[in-house]
C-alpha cells in the first residue's frame, strides 16, 4: 500500500468539536464499509463474513478503506488538546543514552548503544584499552528508519558475522555476511528467510531456516513446510543444501537449528505448533554422520543448554512442567538415558550458561531469583540481585571469567552489572542518566481470586502517595498465552503514564508461563475462557479496591493480548472506559488460514477440528461477538499494514464490526501504521507518535481536557 498522510479536510469524514456539559467532545462520522455476502458453513452452521474483502491487503478497495479510516482517526487525534504535550514529554524522557549488556566475540567486546532518539540502536565494539568504535549502524539501512537489525551471529573465532535485516517490520529477513575485522561484505545478500537464526559451522558456512516464498499477497498466503538449509560461503543461495524438512509425509511449521559452542554437534528442533518440539542431533565431526532422533514426539519443550565433550545438557519440561536440567551421552541420547542434574522445583526454571557454570533463574511469582551451579548440579551460591524485579543475562562462553547481567522492574530503568564467576561478586557496569526518579514510585504485588477461585498474582505500579479514590486513570495490561511470562520490566512509555498519575497493572493470568506448563495449559483451547475470566477479575479487583473505576480504566494488550482485549470488551463492555487492542488475533474462525497462523493451533484449536471447538471459538471470537446496539468502550485499534504475523485483516474486520454496531457516543477508531509490521524494529520516532496517540486517546476519553499532571508539562516547557 502507498504511504498515506492524513489531511485535515478529509472528504470521507467530518470532525467537529461541540459543547458537552462534562467535556469537549470530538464527533466522528465513520466511513461506509461495504458489506459483502460471503457465508461459510461449519458443521451445518452458516456464519456470515461480510468484510471478507478486507483480507485482500493488495486491493485498491482495501487501500482506499485504510486511507479513509486513517483520515478519520488522525482527524480525531489531531483535536486532542494535549496530544502534542504528550509527544514532547515522551521525546524528552526517551532522550537518554541506552546501553545493552556487553558480549565478547573474538578480541572485541560488543554492545548496543542508542544516543537517545536514534530510530535504531547502533552496535559498537572495543578492544581492551581502546575507545569504542561503531561496528554496524542500522540507522543507515533506510532513510525513514523502518529497516531494522533483526539478528547478529558471529563465528566462534569472531572473524565473520552474519546479520539479518527486516524491512518495514516484516518477518521475512535478508541475511548479509561480513568480514568482522575489516567490515567488508563478502558475498551476495541471502533473501526470503523467515523465523530463523544463523548457526555457524566453523567459518565454512551456516545453517538457516525458511519457507518457500508465497506467490501473491504475503499476508493472505499461509506459510507452511519450514526447511533447514546449509549455506556454504561463496556459493549462490540457489545452491544451498536442504538439510531437513519439506517432505509431505512430515509437515513442520517451524524448524530451528543450533550448533554447540564446541561446534561438534548440529541440533534441530522441528515443531508442528508453537508448543512442543522434536529434537535431532548430528555429529559434525563425522562427514557421513546422520541425524539421530533424541525425541521423536512433540510432547515437551526440550533443548540443548550446553555440552561438555559428548555429554549433552538438556532443558526439558518432559514429565517436569516447571522444567529441569538433565544430562545424557550424545551416543545414546534418548529420554530413557537422561539423568537429572538440576531437578524440577515448585518454581519455573530458565537457565543459562557462561564461565563454566550453569545459572538457574527461577520465577517466584513472576519475580527473578538466580542460583549458580556447577555442571555436576552442585549449588555454588544464590546471586543476591540488586532488588525485587527481573534479571537477565548471565551467559557467555565457557572460558570467560566475567559475565554481564541486566536488572530492572516496573519503575526502575534497566542497569547492567559485571559479574565475577569465581567470587560471585558484581559491580554496576552501566546506569542510565534519565530525567526520572524511580524513588517516586512503587510496585505492590497482590493475589486475587478469579471466577473459578484460582489465585492470580498482579503487580500494580504507581506514584507513592497516590490517593485510592477510584478516580485514577489506570491501564490494565495482559497477554495470557503461548507460555509467555510477563515479568517486571521498565518502559519509558509506562513511566510517562505513571508520571501523569496513572496506574499500570499487570496480572499474570493463565495461558502464560509464570507457573509452568500447567499454568499455560489451563488457558488453551476449550479452557481459553479462564484467561478472559482472570483478566476480568483483575479489573474488578482494581475497581473494588478503589485504585480506579470503570470510568477511568483502560485495558490494553497486543497480539494474543489483542485477542484478550477484544474478548474482554465484547464480554464485559461495561467494565472499562477505554479498550486498546493492538495487532490482535480477532477472527478466531479464520486465524489459521493466514501466514503462520496454523502454528497457533496448540493454544487455540481451529474451527475445523470439531463441532465443539468451532462453537467454542465462535463463542468468544471478538469479530463474531460484536452485538448490534451495544455501548462499547472508546476503542483505539492499532495495527500495521504490513503485519505478516497477525495480519491486519483481523483488526480491519473488528473495526468495521464495531463501527457498524456501536451504540452511544464512544468513538471506535483504527490507527493503521503504514510500512509497519507486528512491532519489532519499529523506529523510535514512530513509537513515540504511537504512544502519544494511545495515551492521548485514553486520557481524553476518560474526560481529561488537560494532562492530569500539567505541572510536569509546564516544567519541561520552561
Amino acid at each position: 500500500m502507498k504511504t498515506y498522510l492524513p489531511i485535515l479536510a478529509a472528504v470521507f469524514c467530518l470532525v467537529a468539536c461541540e459543547s458537552n456539559p462534562k467535556n469537549q467532545t470530538i464527533t466522528v462520522n465513520y466511513p461506509d464499509t461495504r458489506k459483502g455476502d460471503t457465508v461459510d458453513t461449519y458443521f451445518g452452521t452458516e456464519v456470515k463474513d461480510p468484510y471478507r474483502w478486507l483480507e485482500d491487503d493488495r486491493s485498491a478497495e482495501t487501500e482506499a478503506w485504510v486511507n479513509e479510516q486513517n483520515s478519520v482517526t488522525f482527524g480525531y487525534l489531531d483535536n486532542i488538546p494535549f496530544r502534542e504535550d504528550l509527544k514532547n514529554r515522551l521525546e524528552k524522557l526517551w532522550n537518554y543514552e541506552k546501553l545493552s549488556t556487553p558480549f565478547k566475540e573474538g578480541p572485541y567486546t560488543y554492545f548496543y548503544k542508542n544516543d537517545g532518539l536514534q530510530n535504531q540502536s547502533v552496535i559498537y565494539r572495543q578492544k581492551e584499552g581502546e575507545e569504542p568504535a561503531v561496528f554496524l549502524d542500522p540507522n543507515t539501512f533506510s532513510e525513514d528508519g523502518t529497516t531494522s537489525l533483526a539478528g547478529l551471529s558471529f563465528t566462534k573465532d569472531g572473524n565473520m558475522v552474519a546479520y539479518s535485516i527486516s524491512e518495514g517490520g516484516s518477518d521475512w529477513r535478508k541475511v548479509i555476511v561480513m568480514n568482522a575485522e575489516n567490515r567488508e561484505i563478502v558475498e551476495d545478500t541471502l533473501v526470503d528467510i523467515k523465523f530463523s537464526g544463523v548457526a555457524w559451522k566453523g567459518n565454512e558456512g551456516f545453517y538457516y531456516s525458511s519457507y518457500d516464498k508465497p506467490e501473491g499477497s504475503e499476508l493472505s498466503a499461509m506459510t507452511d513446510q519450514h526447511k533447514v538449509y546449509f549455506h556454504k560461503l561463496g556459493n549462490e543461495q540457489s545452491e544451498d543444501k536442504l538439510i531437513f524438512g519439506g517432505t509431505m509425509q512430515e509437515k513442520h511449521r517451524y524448524i530451528s537449528a543450533g550448533v554447540t559452542e564446541d561446534e561438534n554437534y548440529l541440533i534441530l528442533y522441528p515443531r508442528i505448533s508453537t508448543s512442543g518440539n522434536k529434537m535431532l542431533i548430528r555429529d559434525l565431526r563425522d562427514r557421513n554422520g546422520l541425524l539421530v532422533p533424541v525425541l521423536d514426539h512433540t510432547d515437551s519443550d526440550t533443548y540443548v543448554l550446553d555440552n561438555q565433550g559428548s555429554t549433552l545438557y538438556l532443558v526439558t519440561n518432559l514429565d517436569a512442567p516447571n522444567q529441569k536440567i538433565v544430562k545424557v551421552d550424545a551416543a545414546n541420547p534418548g529420554p530413557e538415558n537422561w539423568v537429572d542434574v538440576i531437578p524440577e522445583t515448585e518454581n519455573v526454571l530458565s537457565p543459562s550458561t557462561g564461565g563454566g557454570y550453569i545459572f538457574a533463574e527461577y520465577m517466584v511469582d513472576a519475580i527473578s531469583k538466580v542460583f549458580q551451579y556447577d555442571f555436576e548440579g552442585n549449588l555454588i551460591r544464590e546471586v543476591q540481585l540488586p532488588g525485587i524485579g527481573s534479571a537477565s543475562g548471565f551467559r557467555g562462553k565457557t572460558e570467560e571469567k566475567e559475565l554481564y547481567f541486566n536488572y530492572s522492574n516496573y519503575y526502575t530503568p534497566n542497569s547492567s552489572y559485571k559479574f565475577d564467576v569465581a567470587s560471585g561478586e558484581y559491580e554496576q557496569y552501566w546506569k542510565p542518566e534519565i530525567d526520572y526518579n524511580p524513588d517516586d514510585y512503587k510496585s505492590t504485588q497482590v493475589f486475587y481470586s478469579s471466577k473459578d477461585g484460582t489465585k492470580v498474582p498482579m503487580i500494580i505500579t504507581h506514584k507513592k502517595g497516590l490517593e485510592l479514590n477510584g478516580k485514577n486513570p489506570a491501564i490494565l495490561y495482559g497477554y495470557g498465552g503461548f507460555n509467555v511470562s510477563r515479568t517486571p520490566g521498565f518502559s519509558i512509555v509506562n513511566a510517562v503514564w505513571m508520571e501523569q498519575g496513572g496506574i499500570y497493572a499487570v496480572p499474570n493470568i493463565r495461558g502464560g508461563g509464570e507457573y509452568g506448563k500447567k499454568w499455560h495449559e489451563a488457558g488453551i483451547k476449550t479452557k481459553k475462557q479462564n484467561v478472559f475470566d482472570d483478566f476480568i477479575a483483575a479489573a474488578e479487583y482494581l475497581i473494588e479496591n478503589n485504585y480506579t473505576s470503570s470510568e477511568y480504566l483502560a485495558i490494553r494488550g497486543g497480539s494474543n493480548g489483542g485477542l484478550l482485549v477484544g474478548a474482554t470488551m465484547t464480554q464485559r463492555p461495561d467494565l472499562m472506559k477505554v479498550a486498546l487492542p493492538a495487532v490482535g488475533v480477532l477472527d478466531m474462525l479464520r486465524y489459521h488460514t493466514f501466514t503462520a497462523g496454523a502454528g497457533w493451533a496448540y493454544d487455540y484449536g481451529t474451527a475445523e477440528d470439531s463441532e465443539e471447538m468451532f462453537n467454542y471459538l465462535k463463542g468468544y471470537s471478538p469479530v463474531h461477538n460484536v452485538k448490534e446496539g451495544t455501548a462499547y468502550p472508546a476503542t483505539l485499534i492499532t495495527t500495521g499494514d504490513h503485519d505478516d504475523r497477525v495480519v491486519p485483516a483481523h483488526s480491519f474486520k473488528f473495526a468495521a464490526e464495531l463501527q457498524s454496531k456501536q451504540s452511544g457516543a464512544n468513538p471506535t477508531l483504527i490507527r493503521i501504521e503504514t510500512n509497519a509490521g507486528h512491532g519489532a524494529g519499529t523506529p523510535v520516532s514512530k513509537t513515540i507518535e504511537q504512544y502519544a496517540d494511545i495515551f492521548g486517546f485514553t486520557l481524553y476519553n476518560m474526560g481529561f481536557q488537560e494532562l492530569p499532571n500539567q505541572a510536569i508539562i509546564k516544567e519541561f516547557k520552561d
